[in-house]
């Protein structure tokens, strides 16, 4: 099966003589890593199969996370995580996306504007969420940062899952919001829109200035969701929360200098698209994110530090009735999730290999014995 190691071990070396000089090291190293991950450049372990007389070599994973091959484990073990910290109630989607006139300016400056995104998004959620017309209370939210579209595009968007409520600030008791909506989408675009103008102009004058005056009058583009339960929604959201922009298993073939891949539109069925080989490397790099860049955050009451809140959360509603488990049949259409085909990677860089050590002998099926490590 033709994987991305395979495009980049054939073209990466063309992709950095031309570009090198404009590459960032985050890219450099994305593309080494990738080439090689479970290669020999890597440490690895050592087996003997005693009954073929062999020596099995397994070769540890790059840990890079924008590698399709690595990290799978992680979503698994971020999800029971996420389980500990579940309400029973429903839980709701939003998504804030960046107008594609900010495109230009989110390339060139990615740590900020993505940090911005997450600092105007949350804000304005927050706020509207304190409003008794809508929620009365303060909401916890889980928020990961995508960059891509579904042909890997560039396309700047934050996700939020939700509690369907929050705590009243003054007496602490829990408020459930509307069965059907958070806070209104109308409004969330308008205060979302005008907080990340304020944050940018405020954080950077110079280059909010670069930024086309048109984007603060346009519509800008927000969704909010109902997904079912909490538990439900981790399920089906946690490996499109930590996916990377292209799974190996879209990739259909490399020939003459081109790459097809397969991509599926919204509402629509599985098309391929083929691009030169640069250009599709262009594409993928541009969603590498900077060095130690979190994409996976957490505000209010599901903030790491808000520990005893959340549990004295989950202690009030511990008798509340049970909520419909079933997910909304156009979620997974709505938002392209591939379960069985995602990788996932955590917010950290990782330290051990991720892939399991091999038990039985790939030749014959014997046992085998761990011999010891072998290095890079």
């Amino acid at each position: 099966m033709l994987e991305l190691a395979d495009i980049v071990k054939e073209y990466g070396r063309t992709y950095r003589a031309k570009y090198g000089d404009r590459m960032l090291p985050s890219h450099w190293g994305a593309l080494w890593d990738i080439e090689h991950c479970r290669t020999s450049l890597m440490s690895g372990d050592l087996f003997w199969c005693d009954a073929c007389q062999t020596y099995i070599y397994s070769y540890h994973s790059c840990g890079n996370r924008h590698c399709p091959k690595c990290g799978g484990d992680r979503a698994d073990a971020w999800r029971d995580r996420q389980m500990e910290k579940l309400l029973p109630v429903p839980y709701f989607l939003v998504t804030c996306t960046l107008p594609h006139t900010l495109n230009a300016v989110a390339r060139s400056n990615q740590k900020l504007i993505y940090d911005l995104l997450f600092q105007a998004s949350a804000e304005a959620l927050q706020t509207l969420a304190l409003n008794p017309k809508w929620v009365g209370g303060k909401i916890g939210m889980v928020g990961a940062l995508h960059t891509w579209d579904r042909a890997m595009g560039y396309h700047v968007h934050a996700h939020y899952l939700a509690p369907a409520g929050g705590i009243d600030p003054a007496t602490g008791e829990w408020r459930p919001s509307h069965p059907k909506f958070l806070v209104p989408a109308s409004a969330l675009r308008k205060l979302f829109r005008a907080k990340f103008r304020d944050a940018l102009k405020a954080a950077d004058p110079e280059l909010f200035a670069q930024v086309p005056v048109k984007t603060w009058s346009k519509n800008w583009v927000v969704h909010c969701k109902p997904v079912g339960n909490g538990e439900t929604a981790l399920k089906y959201l946690t490996p499109y929360m930590y996916r990377v922009a292209l799974s190996n298993s879209r990739l259909v073939k490399m020939e003459n200098g081109k790459v097809t891949f397969r991509y599926k539109p919204r509402n629509a069925s599985w098309r391929t698209m083929t691009l030169d080989a640069m250009t599709f490397l262009h594409r993928f790099l541009q969603h590498v994110l900077p060095k130690k860049f979190h994409k996976v955050r957490y505000r209010g009451f599901l903030h790491p530090s808000a520990g005893k809140s959340l549990a004295a959360l989950q202690d009030q509603l511990a008798e509340a009735a049970p909520t419909p488990d079933q997910l909304p049949e156009s979620l997974a259409s709505t938002f392209g999730i591939e379960i069985t085909t995602v990788s996932a990677k955590d917010d950290e860089p990782l330290s051990e290999p991720l892939q399991e050590l091999p038990i039985r002998c790939p030749h014959c099926g014997g046992p085998l014995t761990y011999i010891g490590q072998i290095p890079p």
